[in-house]
Formats: structure tokens, C-alpha cells, sequence
């Protein structure tokens, strides 16, 4: 590629940073590093009644928790008005834009008349011949588009779509009130900031037409075009809350590790081969838009978790208990402030990391561990906590008792004496202990939470399984 890449990430701040927002920033920010380009942040932010501030934050919160840095701006629009103006005026003097007087309710009005009549809701361009501006009115400014042949969009991922220019309308540029509209605004800001590829959701490629004439008006270079396909939910329908399109900030406190989300969403479009899993290297160095499919990528919750849970496993246990802490927090199995013993936290981490799909799993795992009271599962409880069971705990609690040496093997040996004792099975003695100490019928090796858990806990708690029986 002989001209430097440079390409933009425009989110507008009329809502959270999604699922799908986020793939195309990735997919922005992967193909400017793969081609040791520049990534651009842009806040498109003209919409002055849904644009706000927190939206604003947030998208940045989200680009920042992913790792998506970025490396010119944030740019904002709102600041650019100035340039807009300037823009608009040079496409007047220039006779390839006029003033529009007709009011919101003309325009409506003629809108249903022309549906009615089974014609094309287009403007009729009656104020590009008028002589003389109309008294009482503030104008605003139309673009002229062209009416006759075809425009043919180029398309990386897409290749050609044509649009009949018949269908094209003369749009509105600046509004009465001064503030510029998405399609204008969009092409003097690529134009400016010398944006050579444009990569974005397939849902702006009926726009596209509208801003090469535009581009064209001016005599700019048009920068090439990648439209991407739609996510879909499971059930092929638009993405929706239902299947998971929530803000990305939620993704992370949902407790997804920002690489395991970065990996999963690279390969809704993207596929290198049958890999699975990719390092951020990989990604940077394998990435390219002719690997990006035409056909609408489809969300999947199962997928997501299986991926995070391979990247938690993947972690450093001494990372993964750093990630942790704030959910403990959060979830108040600690409070704030609360220090807790590195060494056996790595203990009792290390034995849930195969365990847990998120770091909120795994925080809610640490529980049985950290709490000095459990609650019994009701079915664990009515199950293994009778009459039945009861000389096995008795017996466990006095010889775990009489231990010197609280360890693993140790705590073994105790289980293995007492299954000869009893001529039983393991699980007849490990399953009501793992209910008595842990509240539940599922946890790591026995005798390793014993360990961790420790002696005066695991006393107290076999005592009070003991009497919730007797």
C-alpha cells in the first residue's frame, strides 16, 4: 500500500458503545496496525437533542478497557463548525448548493401527499429555482444531487452496488438553525483528516452514494469504502438486547476479560482458517479485509463464555486475582479495604481458574472460601445432610481434628482411613463433607479446599452441618 493508511472510528454519542460499534472500531484499529497506519477517534456529536456527555465518556471508558488506543483525537464535531460553514459556503458560491425555505411542516406534508400518491418521498427541488430569498424565514442549506444515470460504490468487502441517482434526494447539508447533518459532515471530516479507507457498518451503505457526490463536488480523492456485514442475533433477526447487544462497559462487568471479547468479536466477520484463538500480535499480523466475509455474522452467548473461560485459564493466577478483586468488592464477599492473604488466595484461585467462565463466576466461587458462614443448597442439604451421613461427618471432624499438620495429603489419608473403616466409597464420605464445608455438591479436589479453607473453618462448618442433622 503505497499511501499511508489512515482510517477513523466515529462513534456518535446517542447511546453506549456496543457489540457491533466495537467490531468496527476493532476492525479500524487492526487494519491501521497491520498497515502501520493511524487509527482516528472521531465523536461524531452534531445530534444536539441525543448526544451527551456520559455517552461520550463511556465510549471512550469502552475503547480504553479493550486496548483500542488510538492515535489522533478525540476529535469532536461540535468543535468544527467553523469548518462545516466554510465547506457549505464554497458549495454555494460554487453553484452546487442552495437555500431551502420550506418549513418542517411543508415538508411533511408533501412527504404523505407523495406516499399517497405511490411516488417517491423525495424533494421536489422547488426552492433551487427561486430568485430571491423569502421574508421571515431562516433557510437551510441543500446539496444538489445529480438525477440521472447511476453511482457505482466500489466496495472492498461488497464489491460493486450500484444506486440509481433517481433516487438520490437534494439533502440537506446545514439545517435552519446552523447545525451540519451526518452526510455532510462526514465527508468534510474524512476529507480533512485524510481518511483513506472508511470501514463501517454495513447499515451506512445507503449513505454512501450521497457522500461521493459530495466528495466529487469538491474534487477530492474518495477514499475506498468496506462496508461490514450485520451481527445478527441466534435467530437471524437484528441484533437486539435479547441476544446479548448490550454496552460493552456491561461485557466488562459482566466479568469478560477485555482479550477474550476482543477474540471473540474479530471473528464475527473475520476468519483466518479453522484458529480459534489469537494473540493480539496475530491478529495485527494476519489481519486483512479480503478475509472478511460477506454474509451477516451471527451472536453467540455459549461461544463467548467458552472463549473467556480459555482465557481465564490462560491467565497468571497472580493476574487473574488482581482482575478479581473488584467484583469481591462489588459483590460484598469482602468489603473495601479488606486484605486478604496473597499466598492463599493464589491457592484458592488456582484451584477455580478451569472452573470459571467469568471473573464474576470466579468471585462468586472465592465465596466458599472467603465467608465465615455458608448458606447449604436446599437439594445438597436434603441429600447429603441426614441421618445416613451423619457418622462419616462425626468421624471426619474428630480425625481432621487431631491433625498436626493441616495439608492435602494429610487430609487424604483421614478420607482413606475412614472409607476403610466404613468399607464404603470415596464419594460416600467426600460428597456430604464437600455439602458441609462448601454448601454445594460441586467444588475442586476435597482435600484441596479442606487445605485452603483451613482448620478452624472447616471444624466450625462440619459442626454446624453436624447439628443441622442432630
Amino acid at each position: 500500500m503505497s499511501e499511508k493508511v489512515r482510517v477513523r472510528f466515529a462513534p456518535s454519542p446517542t447511546g453506549y458503545l456496543h457489540l457491533g460499534g466495537a467490531r468496527t472500531a476493532l476492525f479500524n484499529w487492526l487494519f491501521a496496525r497491520h498497515n502501520k497506519g493511524t487509527f482516528i477517534l472521531r465523536i461524531e456529536d452534531t445530534d444536539r437533542t441525543r448526544s451527551t456527555e456520559e455517552y461520550i465518556e463511556t465510549i471512550i471508558d469502552s475503547l480504553k478497557w479493550l486496548g483500542l488506543d488510538w492515535d489522533e483525537g478525540p476529535y469532536r464535531q461540535m468543535d468544527r463548525f467553523d469548518i462545516y460553514k466554510h465547506y457549505a459556503e464554497k458549495l454555494l458560491n460554487d453553484g452546487k448548493a442552495y437555500y431551502c425555505y420550506c418549513s418542517p411542516d411543508e415538508l411533511e406534508k408533501r412527504r404523505k401527499e407523495a406516499l399517497k400518491q405511490g411516488k417517491l418521498p423525495k424533494y421536489d427541488g422547488r426552492c433551487k429555482i427561486l430568485k430571491d430569498p423569502i421574508p421571515g424565514r431562516v433557510p437551510a442549506i441543500r446539496f444538489i444531487m445529480p438525477q440521472d444515470g447511476k453511482t457505482i460504490v466500489d466496495d472492498l468487502i461488497r464489491g460493486k452496488v450500484v444506486f440509481e441517482n433517481s433516487q438520490l434526494d437534494d439533502l440537506i447539508i446545514m439545517r435552519s438553525d446552523g447545525t451540519p447533518t451526518y452526510n455532510f459532515t462526514v465527508v468534510v471530516d474524512d476529507v480533512e483528516m485524510r481518511i483513506t479507507h472508511v470501514i463501517r457498518g454495513d447499515d451506512h451503505l445507503n449513505n454512501t452514494p450521497k457522500q461521493l457526490h459530495i466528495y466529487s463536488a469538491f474534487g477530492y480523492e474518495i477514499p475506498a469504502f468496506a462496508h461490514l456485514p450485520m451481527i445478527l442475533g441466534p435467530d437471524k433477526t437484528r441484533l437486539s438486547k435479547r441476544h446479548g447487544a448490550t454496552s460493552v462497559t456491561s461485557y466488562r462487568d459482566m466479568g469478560y476479560l477485555a482479550d477474550a471479547f476482543i477474540n471473540y468479536i474479530v471473528r464475527l466477520g473475520w476468519a483466518h482458517g479453522d484458529q480459534e484463538i489469537f494473540s493480539r500480535n496475530e491478529l495485527i499480523e494476519l489481519f486483512s479485509l479480503e478475509d472478511v466475509g460477506k454474509s451477516h455474522a451471527v451472536f453467540n452467548r455459549e461461544k463467548l463464555l467458552w472463549l473467556n473461560s480459555q482465557y481465564i485459564m490462560k491467565t497468571s493466577t497472580e493476574k487473574l486475582m488482581e482482575l478479581v478483586m473488584p467484583f469481591l468488592v462489588r459483590e460484598k464477599i469482602i468489603t473495601e479495604g479488606q486484605i486478604l492473604d496473597k499466598k492463599w488466595l493464589s491457592k484458592a484461585v488456582e484451584t477455580l481458574k478451569e472452573r470459571s467462565r467469568t471473573l464474576l463466576e470466579l468471585a462468586h466461587s472465592l465465596h466458599f472460601y472467603i465467608a465465615e458462614e455458608i448458606v447449604f443448597d436446599k437439594k445438597a442439604k436434603e441429600k447429603f445432610l441426614n441421618e445416613r451421613y451423619l457418622p462419616f461427618l462425626k468421624d471426619i471432624k474428630n480425625e481432621l481434628e487431631k491433625l498436626e499438620i493441616f495439608v492435602a495429603p494429610n487430609i487424604e489419608k483421614v478420607f482413606k482411613e475412614i472409607v476403610e473403616k466404613y468399607n464404603t466409597k470415596l464419594g460416600n464420605i467426600a460428597q456430604p463433607v464437600r455439602v458441609a464445608i462448601t454448601g454445594k455438591t460441586e467444588s475442586p479436589g476435597i482435600f484441596e479446599v479442606i487445605e485452603i479453607i483451613g482448620r478452624e473453618k472447616t471444624l466450625k462448618r462440619l459442626e454446624k452441618a453436624i447439628k443441622t442433622i442432630v
